[in-house]
């Protein structure tokens, strides 16, 4: 059942993401989704830990031969900074401040669209100037399946949000979609955490050899 309450400010709950049975079970069947998500990429940072340097000749490039630190650097700011505009948002929901929450939602998925565009330009400038593809070598296979996953993990997150922010953009708040909001924007905190992993594992580790 949906919660159609009218509130204001000084009604609204202090915790209105599990003000309700339905919010405590989206808050609980979250952790449960995320529990699987970590052990996924788990096993994909193991993979590509135990490939990274598997190419089958000399002439493919390496990853001190690919990656350029200052466009990771800046995809990094990027996405860093759109988990700081989420956790904005989470305040102004928790304030019920609802256009608020919104423009802190929608700078979060400009700078998650970033992102997401300067990664595509780094694969397409891996295959352009180094030939390296997904079935050039296991190093190969193994980059472009984590970090592409990880950017799969992106779109969906932009897309999540933005389906959020379009649906309610006339209902304003209640508790029935704070709770969706609120997850979200947890989903999104991880996919941050998944890459400071990324770049510290892959990017980092990858340049110093």
């Amino acid at each position: 059942m949906h919660m159609e309450e009218s509130f204001t400010a000084k009604t609204w709950p202090e915790s209105p993401e599990r003000a309700t049975l339905e919010g405590k079970n989206k808050f609980l069947g979250f952790w449960l989704f995320l529990g699987g998500e970590t052990v996924l990429f788990a096993s994909l940072f193991s993979t590509y830990i135990a490939l990274k340097d598997k190419v089958p000749d000399s002439s493919q490039a390496l990853a001190k031969d690919l990656f350029e630190l200052p466009l990771t650097f800046l995809t990094t700011i990027f996405l860093l900074t759109s988990s700081i505009t989420s956790v904005y948002a989470i305040y102004h929901m928790k304030n019920f401040a609802f256009k608020k929450m919104q423009a802190c939602f929608l700078v979060t998925v400009l700078l998650g669209a970033c992102f997401l565009a300067l990664e595509v330009y780094e694969f397409h400038h891996y295959v352009t100037k180094f030939h390296h593809t997904f079935t050039s070598s296991a190093f190969g296979s193994a980059f472009y399946t984590l970090v592409g996953f990880h950017g799969g993990h992106v779109a969906f997150g932009l897309l999540w949000i933005t389906t959020l922010m379009l649906r309610n953009a006339k209902r304003g708040l209640n508790l029935y979609n704070a709770p969706k909001f609120y997850v979200a924007s947890l989903y999104w905190h991880f996919i941050d955490v998944v890459w400071v992993f990324i770049f510290t594992v892959v990017y980092l580790m990858g340049m110093v050899g």
